[in-house]
């Protein structure tokens, strides 16, 4: 008993009473801000190694962003990041953060489908489909249901089998090896069913976007209906993703 009051004397709480108005560390990398300062937009866009950056305005597309943090050391007023974890979105192109723009990223909610907010309101299962990643995200996907944040308080749970997921949640930039599976697996769900796709590499390809051992044919045939933003992804930006795309 002593040592555990040692424990929590010296570490504090670690349960996060309020999953939407924690605070994370200042190292974190959010949702980054661009000012209007005058600078080499040539420079700039060339030094994003996913070609996340472009000119004209001056725009940050956080599907590419690995969130490396280059461009905001190279340019430090031009560029900051925020610890704003809330980047999850259901409409791709809110992904894509413009200069001069404040607003913080949301998910629409008239864009979200019916049957979501009528059945996975309460409850929602989910099944984990690493399609070559580098199980970053996956570590992140875990956290997300230990003690600490313990998303699944809100009924929000991981399954092993596709048959008892309510939707299946995408990693990695989707090999050509995990092509076929991914599919058998989101044919296995029973409908209605939903797609998140977490990470960089999920939602645009990240460093592997062009890369011949990817296929990502499978996304061109279904509606997405989440992206979560990150490299990796914060568990924070996952529960609370989850939690808009489903109005709680």
């Amino acid at each position: 008993m002593l040592d555990n009051l040692k424990i929590l004397y010296h570490q504090g709480k670690q349960f996060i009473p309020n999953v939407q108005t924690a605070k994370v560390p200042g190292i974190f990398r959010g949702r980054p801000i661009i000012s209007s300062e005058k600078v080499n937009e040539v420079e700039l866009v060339e030094i994003c190694p996913t070609n996340a950056i472009t000119a004209n305005p001056l725009a940050i597309d956080l599907g590419k962003c690995t969130f490396c943090g280059e461009c905001a050391k190279c340019f430090p007023n031009k560029i900051q990041f925020t610890t704003d974890y809330k980047l999850a979105t259901n409409l791709r192109e809110n992904l894509i953060v413009k200069e001069g723009d404040q607003n913080a990223i949301q998910i629409n909610q008239d864009k979200i489908r019916n049957e979501i907010k009528n059945f996975f309101g309460n409850s929602l299962k989910l099944r984990q489909v690493c399609a070559g990643g580098d199980n970053s995200c996956e570590w992140e996907l875990n956290a997300a249901n230990n003690v600490q944040f313990d998303m699944g308080r809100f009924g929000i749970e991981f399954v092993a089998s596709p048959r008892h997921a309510d939707g299946i949640v995408i990693t990695g930039p989707i090999t050509e090896n995990m092509a076929e599976p991914l599919q058998i697996c989101y044919d296995a769900i029973p409908n209605p069913k939903i797609i998140v796709l977490a990470s960089t590499d999920a939602i645009s390809g990240g460093i592997f976007e062009n890369s011949p051992a990817v296929d990502r044919s499978f996304l061109n045939k279904y509606p997405i209906d989440l992206y979560l933003p990150g490299n990796p992804v914060h568990p924070l930006t996952i529960i609370n993703g989850l939690l808009g795309l489903t109005k709680r």
